[in-house]
C-alpha cells in the first residue's frame, strides 16, 4: 500500500488485498489474534491510503518471497488442504429454519461470509467439515428459543465462539487456532431456553482411515500370535 498518496480514497479492492495480507500474517505466526482482529477492523473501516498502510507497514509485503523456509500446511497427512475448499461464486445457503421441526447443513456445501441459523421448539445441525469456502472471514449465528443447535467444524479450523445463553447454554469449547490457511469462523447468537454446542470433529474420511487402521493392527496381531 503505498504512502505516497496518503489522502487518496481507498476502494473495496485495496482494503481485500490488506486484509488478505492480515490473513497470511496470522497463519504464519506474525501476529496473534488480538492483533489480527484488531488490525482487520481497522482495515474494513479505512477510507484512505493513508488510514492502511500503517496496517501492514511491519508485514512482508502480500505474496512477497522472505528468508525463511514455508511452514507446510500440517505434519499430519490427513490434514486439510484450505486451499482446495476456497471457491469462487455464491454460497449455496445463507439461512437455517426449524419451526417444531428441524434443518441441516452439511456435506460439501459452500459457506459465504455470514449464516444464520434459527431453531424454536426444534434443531438444527451446521456441519463445517467437508464444506467449502468463499470467503476466508465466516459468521455463524445461531439463535435457539427452546430448541437446540449443533455446530460441528474439523479440528485444523480457526473458530471463536462468543454465543450466550439465558436459562440455556452456549458452548465455547472449540474455540482455538486452526492450521495454516484456515477460515476463521465466529460462532455468536443467543441461546433461550435452549442450547447452542460447538464441537471438533474428525471427518468422516479420517474416521474410516482410522477405523481401517486399527483393523489392520488386529489382523497382524492375530498374525503374530497364529
Amino acid at each position: 500500500m503505498s504512502d505516497e498518496l496518503p489522502d487518496l480514497r481507498a476502494s473495496d479492492s485495496d482494503r481485500e488485498q490488506v486484509a488478505e495480507q492480515l490473513r497470511d500474517a496470522l497463519a504464519e505466526g506474525r501476529l496473534d489474534m488480538s492483533e489480527f482482529e484488531e488490525r482487520l477492523d481497522a482495515t474494513y473501516k479505512a477510507r484512505t491510503y493513508g488510514e492502511l498502510a500503517p496496517l501492514t507497514r511491519d508485514l512482508p509485503s502480500h505474496g512477497a518471497k522472505v528468508s525463511m523456509v514455508k511452514r507446510p500446511v500440517s505434519d499430519d497427512p490427513a490434514a486439510i488442504d484450505w486451499s482446495e475448499r476456497m471457491v469462487s461464486g455464491e454460497p449455496s445457503s445463507t439461512l437455517g429454519f426449524a419451526f417444531w421441526s428441524g434443518f441441516n447443513r452439511k456435506g460439501g456445501w459452500v459457506v459465504g461470509r455470514r449464516f444464520n441459523g434459527f431453531a424454536m421448539w426444534g434443531g438444527g445441525e451446521i456441519d463445517l467439515r467437508e464444506a467449502r469456502f468463499t470467503e476466508r472471514d465466516v459468521e455463524i449465528r445461531c439463535f435457539t428459543i427452546m430448541g437446540g443447535m449443533q455446530v460441528t467444524v474439523p479440528p485444523d479450523m480457526t473458530v471463536l465462539v462468543k454465543g450466550f445463553g439465558i436459562m440455556g447454554g452456549f458452548d465455547d469449547k472449540a474455540t482455538g487456532e486452526g492450521t495454516p490457511g484456515s477460515p476463521r469462523v465466529v460462532v455468536k447468537g443467543f441461546a433461550l431456553m435452549g442450547g447452542v454446542g460447538v464441537e471438533r470433529k474428525i471427518r468422516r474420511m479420517e474416521r474410516l482411515r482410522l477405523k481401517e487402521e486399527r483393523r489392520r493392527e488386529g489382523l497382524e496381531r492375530r498374525d503374530q500370535r497364529d
